[in-house]
């Protein structure tokens, strides 16, 4: 054999040896891509005390993605500062669908109303879901001395102040009484709690005033004669509460807030994963006896798929972002 047969040779085989090497490593790939999923126990983190909405929602698609994906789905109560810290737990996790976050819609008004977060609302999570809508209930106990708002309003201006309590700083129930507060000149004074369970129990207790509360909460107590709703927050009335006027209607044209509960994975979530979640979020909203409960509640499971969720959120950080601005809001 010529010495030039043999380097062809040689040559030849460390092609060949590279175009194996080459198939070796995409077959691993792809194997890594096809990888089955989950194999190991889901969090669901919920950066609120147990007991409130956002709590409920995500047991029962705990409940659902656990009968689906054969793997424990486990809630995780993370509460403080608003829904920051269970939220920068999630944010600084894998992205790889095992730590997710359900909370509510403080998540897309923090980059407003925070001085600063620990993460970047828009560039660290993927959206997977909007889970339900519901309006707040302006509630009092039933010592405050008034029916409606402007009745609440004169003891407010009368008494030196109205307390009010809120599930956390920066969320829709601390936003609705500062911009009641902005449209009404009243005084209102904020009292934030870790979570809507916490401080609906010091409202029944008479520690606080009264408090924005979500209809699916708020419902039971003022059916139950614990609390007197004086308004809903919404545009138009809850089916729930049908004789309960809006604040809109009591002399506030305009105003007009609502709670949504949304589900979220750390930004760099495969896309197939997130689609994934998104057809198991929709379904357990949707699961009739559970939405028929949300219905006789003033509540509402959502629909949307994974792509117009995505736009919702950033359509709604812009929007509570001008809310803040217009109410002059102060950052924390």
């Amino acid at each position: 054999m010529t010495t030039r047969t043999t380097q062809a040779t040689k040559t030849a085989k460390r092609r060949l040896l590279k175009l194996a090497a080459g198939l070796a490593v995409a077959a691993l790939a792809g194997a890594g891509q096809a990888a089955p999923w989950p194999t190991q126990p889901i969090r669901l983190v919920v950066p609120f005390a147990a007991g409130g909405l956002t709590d409920v929602l995500a047991r029962q698609l705990s409940r659902t993605m656990q009968a689906e994906l054969k793997q424990p789905v486990v809630v995780d109560n993370k509460p403080g500062a608003g829904g920051i810290i269970g939220a920068d737990i999630v944010a600084k996790s894998s992205p790889d669908g095992y730590t997710l976050l359900v909370t509510t819609t403080a998540h897309v008004v923090n980059p407003a109303v925070a001085k600063s977060l620990p993460y970047d609302t828009e560039k660290d999570f993927a959206p997977i879901a909007k889970l339900v809508s519901t309006p707040t209930v302006l509630a009092v106990n039933p010592a405050v001395p008034a029916t409606n708002l402007r009745e609440l309003i004169a003891y407010a201006q009368r008494s030196g102040g109205v307390t009010y309590g809120s599930s956390g700083p920066g969320g829709i129930t601390h936003l609705s009484g500062e911009l009641l507060a902005a449209r009404t000149g009243a005084p209102f004074v904020h009292v934030p709690y870790k979570g809507t369970a916490l401080a609906v129990n010091d409202l029944l207790g008479g520690q606080i005033n009264a408090s924005f509360i979500d209809a699916l909460t708020a419902t039971r107590f003022v059916e139950s004669g614990k609390l007197r709703a004086i308004g809903v927050t919404t545009a138009t009335r809850n089916a729930a509460l049908p004789g309960v006027p809006t604040l809109a209607e009591q002399g506030v044209p305009g105003y007009d807030t609502e709670i949504w509960i949304g589900f979220y994975a750390p930004a760099g979530t495969p896309p197939g994963r997130l689609a994934q979640l998104n057809r198991l979020a929709v379904a357990s909203m949707n699961e009739p006896g559970f939405r028929a409960t949300l219905q006789q509640q003033g509540t509402t499971a959502a629909t949307m798929g994974l792509a117009d969720f995505q736009a919702y959120v950033a359509s709604e950080i812009g929007k509570w972002r001008a809310v803040v601005q217009t109410a002059h809001i102060e950052q924390q």
